[in-house]
C-alpha cells in the first residue's frame, strides 16, 4: 500500500463532532479555500465559491440551521461549549453551472478538509443543512446557492474506525466515544476484473 504524509494525514482523518474552545486561525481557513479551489472542477468551469465564517454572532446563528449524525441524533450534536469555532460555506454560482456541480463541491470539500486536518483542525462536512437560512445569513447573492458547509475546529474528541459487520450506523459508546464502520478493503478492492484480487 501506499506510504508517505499524505497517506497518513488521509487515512488517519475523521468526521469530528465536538470541538474545542480554540479559535481557529484565519490562515488555516485562507489555505483550506485555496486547496478548494484548486480542486479538480469538471469542464474546469469552477462554480464555487467559499465564505469562511470566523464572527462569533454569525457561527451562532448558523449552528441551528446544522443537522448533525442523524443515526444517533441528538447524541452527534455538539454540546455547549464544543460547537465548532468556524465554518467555510460552500456556495455554487448558478450563472456558471446550475447541475452537475456535485462532483466539484465533493472534490474541493475533500481538500478543504484535508488542509485544514494537515494543521491539526478537524472537520464534519455537512449537506444537511437548512440552505436558505445559511444563503441569507452570509449574504450570498440570488445566483448563487448554498451546496454545504463544512464546520471546523480543533477536535475535542478522538472518532475511531471499527470494522464494519452488517450495519453502516455509527454510535457512541458510554464512555460518549465516537465509532464508525468501514468496510474491510478486501471487501472494496478489485484487480483488473470485479471478484478478482
Amino acid at each position: 500500500m501506499c506510504e508517505g504524509q499524505t497517506y497518513d494525514l488521509i487515512i488517519s482523518r475523521r468526521t469530528v463532532r465536538r470541538f474545542k474552545p480554540l479559535p481557529v486561525p484565519r490562515d488555516v481557513l485562507e489555505g483550506a479555500v485555496n486547496a478548494g479551489r484548486l480542486a479538480p472542477s469538471a469542464s474546469n468551469l469552477q462554480p464555487l465559491e467559499f465564505v469562511a465564517v470566523e464572527d462569533e454572532d454569525l457561527r451562532r446563528k448558523i449552528f441551528p440551521c446544522l443537522r448533525w449524525a442523524a443515526y444517533i441524533a441528538p447524541a452527534g450534536t455538539p454540546r455547549p461549549g464544543e460547537e465548532p469555532m468556524a465554518y467555510i460555506v460552500t456556495l455554487v454560482n448558478t450563472a456558471v453551472r446550475a447541475k452537475g456541480f456535485e462532483y466539484d463541491a465533493g472534490a474541493a470539500n475533500e481538500n478543504m478538509i484535508l488542509a485544514a486536518w494537515s494543521e491539526g483542525v478537524g472537520s464534519c462536512w455537512l449537506i444537511s443543512v437548512d440552505k436558505e437560512k445559511v444563503h441569507a445569513l452570509v449574504g450570498a447573492p440570488p445566483t448563487h446557492r448554498v451546496d454545504s458547509v463544512l464546520a471546523l475546529g480543533y477536535p475535542a474528541e478522538e472518532p475511531a474506525v471499527e470494522d464494519y459487520v452488517d450495519s453502516p450506523k455509527y454510535w457512541r459508546d458510554a464512555a460518549g466515544r465516537h465509532h464508525v464502520p468501514k468496510r474491510p478493503f478486501a471487501t472494496v478492492f478489485h484487480l483488473n476484473r470485479f471478484g478478482q484480487k
